[in-house]
């Protein structure tokens, strides 16, 4: 049975708490903790393999193991991230891009609203909330701001009213009114999506900021189904490209000053928006300002990219 069926059904039956429990911890176990170990060269190191040209997005991805699919979700699945440590007189540094496809979003559709709520530098989930619903920002329930999160990361992958009322747990008819509600409210974002899907039929591609094209064949299928994923397609791959796109800007500069600047840290990890460097315990200070500096300033934009950074002794600790 899927996992989001018995979800529903827990609350009645306590056994499928433990059914899912026992689940989790077998793919724990099986892929990562058991998983992981096979890949462990002589060095103590593992060596992942990257590549460029796999996914239609332009994203990273990553294989032999999957080094870009480490559990975050739960936290006996972070933990896992403990058994990742640099070598002797390193410690791990980690900086992950904050929102980056809502922002590149704002950027790209130009809509004025959602840009002033990223600059005011604001919590934009409850700013959408505030706005979408119609209650003043302090009385923003942490319910409607859930509701807002999901509707705001839910556009930018061209969620339906049925997709996102799965989500939420509600009525078709009031995932449909928070859809149009938000569109109200950004309406440039709705032109946006809209003229990225007509675009795409006409030119048989869409791309991103800088220009990546990425072929949507699937817009001229008779199949309705087809048709439906194809205009996600072109709805979501500018925004979800761009970001792919600035991320290998941001990786290019940053191993440059790495090395420009003669510093021993390296850059050992990529995953989607997050790197992570192994830096030498006296370099710390340094190699965040260059991931600070590389990554805010891959690209100019109306809104300001923005990082959150840590570091720590392990993965787990910096992420």
């Amino acid at each position: 049975t899927a996992a989001d069926v018995l979800e529903k059904l827990a609350e009645y039956y306590p056994i499928v708490s433990d059914i899912l429990e026992y689940r989790q911890l077998t793919k724990l176990k099986s892929t990562y903790a058991e998983g992981l170990s096979a890949f462990i060269s002589p060095d103590g190191r593992i060596h992942g393999k990257f590549n460029q040209t796999i996914t239609a997005t332009g994203r990273i991805s990553s294989a032999d193991p999957n080094l870009q699919n480490i559990p975050v979700r739960t936290e006996l699945g972070r933990e896992l991230r403990k058994v990742f440590v640099p070598k002797d007189g390193y410690t791990f540094v980690d900086a992950d891009y904050s929102q980056i496809e809502l922002r590149v979003l704002a950027h790209m559709s130009g809509d004025e609203a959602l840009i002033q709520a990223y600059n005011s530098a604001e919590d934009i989930h409850a700013i959408t909330a505030s706005a979408v619903f119609h209650v003043p920002l302090e009385e923003v329930t942490p319910q409607l701001r859930r509701n807002a999160k999901a509707v705001n990361f839910g556009i930018v992958y061209g969620i339906s009213s049925f997709g996102l009322s799965q989500g939420l747990s509600i009525t078709k008819k009031e995932a449909a009114d928070f859809i149009q509600q938000y569109f109200k409210t950004f309406p440039r974002i709705k032109t946006f999506l809209d003229d990225a899907v007509k675009n795409a039929k006409a030119q048989g591609f869409c791309k991103t900021l800088f220009g990546r094209r990425r072929p949507v064949p699937e817009l001229k299928e008779s199949n309705f189904m087809r048709r439906q994923f194809g205009e996600r397609v072109a709805m979501n791959a500018p925004i979800q490209g761009t970001a792919a796109d600035i991320i290998k800007i941001a990786m290019i500069g940053v191993d440059h000053r790495l090395r420009a600047e003669g510093l021993k840290s390296r850059l050992v990890l990529q995953i989607h928006d997050e790197l992570l460097v192994e830096t030498a315990l006296d370099e710390v200070e340094a190699v965040e300002r260059i991931l600070r500096e590389e990554m805010e300033g891959a690209a100019s934009m109306r809104v300001k990219l923005e990082i959150d950074m840590h570091a720590g002794a392990s993965w787990y600790e910096a992420h």
